[in-house]
């Protein structure tokens, strides 16, 4: 069975830093695209972030260029999200996810097969 549990989520002020953390089992994570999405109240699920397989290659959406980093340790079956200088559109809730797409869909949340069930970040305004 697959399970990508998130955790890290959590209250912090503007311009604060979380990192959250996505624990991946039941597949090999060297063989698949790791991305985060997230949904705020009332608004779709969005690309956040993504790690091409095995790791090479590094996908952003603007709004969170130079302040978000996404890693992986294919090894550990980690996936990880450092997330800087926080804004109160920053909030929503999190989804790790994971695909074996061609990387031409690798922003499009449905060309993810395996999700996790999502963390709150909340930055308050």
């Amino acid at each position: 069975q697959v399970q990508l549990p998130e955790s890290g989520g959590g209250l912090v002020q503007a311009g604060g830093s979380l990192k959250l953390f996505c624990a991946v089992s039941g597949l090999t994570l060297i063989n698949y695209h790791a991305g985060w999405f997230r949904q705020a109240p009332g608004k779709e699920r969005e690309f956040v972030v993504a790690s091409s397989r095995p790791g090479g290659c590094f996908f952003y959406t603007d709004a969170v260029k130079g302040r978000f980093t996404i890693s992986r340790d294919n090894n550990k079956k980690m996936v990880y999200l450092q997330m800087n200088s926080l804004k109160p559109e920053d909030s929503a809730v999190y989804y790790c996810a994971a695909s074996t797409v061609t990387l031409s869909g690798i922003r499009r949340a449905d060309m993810y097969r395996y999700w996790g069930q999502g963390t709150q970040v909340t930055v308050p305004s």
